[in-house]
């Protein structure tokens, strides 16, 4: 069952005092907790009222009234969710909470979620329930990070040096096979593979690209391209020639477009397929 776990407001909070490093120090140490455990979702700390505003909803009139706000024991100073079994388990985490205000006594207070079931009365055909997978779904995607990933067959050494020297390439981390802690079952790793890239990152501008060996030399690459959005015509026309040097192949020379003053495709000599284009109505 999922909570809301709510510390409620006190003069100090409300009055914006900060907490000491001996409370800071504990609660740090009460989140860890909570992450080891695997209950916690989110929490954070909220600013004092006089820092929000309410919203009063009256027929079709909307009334925004600026804080702070006085009934200090209804406001919220922080919260967290969490991912619990039981309102018992709830409660037993909440008592091993350090005190979360500076003065004697305070409140914490534990509420649950209502889930899509309990409004099973509410929505007969079941249309809300599929908006609500939907939106999660939605939410959840939202929070994922692609990265593109490469593989050289063999050559991810060489490739990244010539991308070092021509796209100033920033490698980030790389590993061997041989420098695993884990063993490859038997057969996996081509012979002669053992000294070959497994993983490694590097950036080329603002991207992270992922790249590896791969596990033998057969695989080759296709369907893809890296686009790559340049400031200058000078320097796209630098990338563009290294990209087609030592065996590249111009797929589509730089040219305008009606979306690019400078646009072109090449594949380079490792078989990554680019593109190079400037933004912006005219080449500078």
């Amino acid at each position: 069952m999922k909570v809301m776990v709510m510390v409620k407001a006190s003069p100090g909070s409300e009055a914006g005092k900060m907490p000491s490093e001996a409370l800071m120090t504990a609660m740090m140490n009460f989140n860890e907790e909570l992450v080891k455990a695997g209950i916690m979702e989110s929490g954070d700390g909220l600013k004092p009222t006089s820092e929000g505003v309410r919203v009063r909803f009256d027929g079709s009139k909307r009334l925004v009234t600026t804080g702070p706000f006085a009934e200090t024991n209804e406001l919220i100073a922080g919260y967290w969710i969490w991912n619990v079994n039981s309102m018992e388990e709830a409660i037993e985490w909440v008592k091993k909470c350090p005190n979360p205000m500076e003065e004697e006594a305070s409140d914490i207070e534990i509420r649950t979620f209502y889930e899509i079931d309990d409004f099973a009365v509410a929505d007969p055909d079941g249309k809300s329930r599929e908006k609500d997978n939907a939106l999660r779904q939605a939410l959840a995607m939202q929070q994922v990070e692609v990265n593109n990933y490469l593989f050289f067959s063999g050559r991810c050494d060489e490739a990244l040096a010539f991308y070092q020297q021509h796209l100033s390439a920033d490698i980030k981390f790389l590993i061997r096979f041989n420098e695993s802690p884990d063993t490859f079952p038997e057969g996996t790793l081509q012979a002669g593979f053992e000294n070959k890239v497994m993983h490694a990152e590097f950036s080329v501008g603002k991207v992270r690209i992922m790249a590896s060996d791969g596990c033998n030399d057969a695989e080759t690459f296709s369907g893809f391209r890296i686009a790559l959005n340049v400031p200058t015509e000078e320097e796209a026309r630098r990338i563009f020639a290294a990209l087609a040097s030592n065996g590249g192949k111009v797929d589509m020379p730089l040219m305008k477009t009606f979306w690019s003053p400078l646009y072109g495709q090449v594949t380079d000599q490792f078989g990554v397929g680019w593109m190079v284009m400037l933004p912006g109505d005219e080449p500078a």
